[in-house]
């Protein structure tokens, strides 16, 4: 069976994770009481040589806290025009953070030209939002974007 992975709301579960899901032991994760929280994270950390790994259900929710834990109220960050932290998440980082978005075009393979970041970086200087963050995503269009 195919399972498409193209988003977080597209993806359909199978009969077998649906399975699994139904036996998984649970609990209850803001106490840290879910043992398949705990050990999908304890994992991801091992394989990532981290100390510790965060679960996030969403992308939108991860990219989110990505964005409000690199920047404070006021602050702005660097991004591509189509970047799902910016086109299609709500103006989450704006709504929740207060932390405005600088949108750039991207080049047709989805890379944004390191000119173009470098001007929009605004100077230290109190008239401007300061900027504090580049969001980079490493697909485009359903395809990997070169390094």
């Amino acid at each position: 069976t195919v399972v498409d992975l193209r988003s977080d709301t597209v993806t359909q579960p199978t009969d077998e994770m649906r399975a699994a899901m139904l036996a998984a032991p649970v609990g209850d994760d803001v106490f840290g009481d879910d043992p398949s929280v705990n050990a999908l994270q304890e994992k991801i950390a091992e394989i990532l040589g981290f100390e510790a790994a965060l679960f996030f259900p969403t992308g939108t929710q991860s990219n989110l806290c990505a964005i409000l834990s690199h920047c404070q109220r006021g602050d702005e960050y660097i991004v591509g025009q189509m970047a799902h932290c910016y086109r299609w998440e709500g103006g989450g980082a704006a709504v929740f953070g207060s932390v405005q978005p600088q949108p750039l075009n991207h080049l047709p393979d989805g890379t944004i030209a390191l000119e173009e970041i470098e001007a929009a970086i605004k100077p230290d200087d109190a008239h401007f939002a300061r900027t504090r963050l580049l969001a980079l995503e490493n697909t485009f269009g359903g395809k990997v974007i070169p390094y």
